[in-house]
């Protein structure tokens, strides 16, 4: 039977399934399926104040990224035992939930690396062939930042905004997803380099309901590194002399 072929990987798709393993997630293999764990955070939760507060950072990071961990590994279990089963209502019941909750874990684990204290370099613009590629699509990095800003300000509900390469053609792109949806859900192609979590919980206990105020501040603790050396491993650029 069809059915019992179905895994954890052809679930989530072809697409989502290469671009978690492209991002170095380190998933923890039980059984025939992928469970997923929670990552440490490169710094101190305080590390990104006055931009973030400690207390963002942490509940962030402990309760929001923890919840999409503990819900997704709970789907997988349960689809073990569905597929086990033959039960096919309950396989399409649950891609739902494996999609949000997989889509979260992999946004954050993104978004952890593209924040920096400023002592760290955060806030630093992009540079090196990231820069450049940047002043060539948009103007300049002035004219990306009020770009993605303005695009993750009116972007409805919660959600995010992203810096991509699209990897067939070599170009940058400003996408938005709607709730945990990653960036690949709008192209197979799409690699993503920056990610803001525009979600409430991302900001609301220091900014409230303005949104505009975070996404200005978060611009000081925006790290590049991890952006730059992403876009050179997919356009096979070497380090310039």
């Amino acid at each position: 039977m069809a059915l019992r072929a179905l895994s954890a990987r052809n679930v989530l798709g072809s697409a989502f399934r290469a671009h978690a393993r492209s991002i170095g997630l380190g998933f923890i293999h039980s059984r025939a399926l992928q469970t997923l764990s929670l990552p440490d955070l490169p710094y101190d939760y305080g590390a990104l104040e006055p931009a973030i507060s400690a207390e963002i950072m942490q509940l962030h990071h402990q309760k929001h990224h923890q919840a999409y961990v503990t819900n997704y590994n709970k789907a997988l279990e349960q689809l073990h035992e569905a597929v086990s089963k033959g039960d096919s209502a309950t396989v399409v019941k649950l891609q739902s939930a494996i999609k949000f909750n997989g889509g979260g874990h992999i946004n954050h684990s993104i978004f952890w690396k593209n924040l920096a204290s400023i002592r760290e370099g955060g806030g630093e613009p992009a540079k090196g062939s990231l820069g450049w590629a940047i002043d060539t699509h948009f103007g300049s990095y002035e004219a990306l930042v009020q770009r993605m800003s303005t695009e993750g300000a009116a972007l409805q509900g919660s959600g995010w905004v992203w810096l991509g390469l699209d990897k067939e053609s070599k170009k940058l792109v400003v996408e938005t997803t709607a709730n945990q949806d990653p960036l690949v859900t709008k192209g197979p192609a799409l690699v993503p380099l920056l990610g803001i979590d525009v979600w409430e919980h991302a900001y609301y206990l220091q900014y409230k309901n303005v949104r505009p105020d975070y996404l200005k501040n978060i611009w000081k603790v925006i790290d590049w590194t991890y952006a730059n050396h992403l876009y050179e491993q997919e356009c096979d650029i070497h380090e310039r002399d």
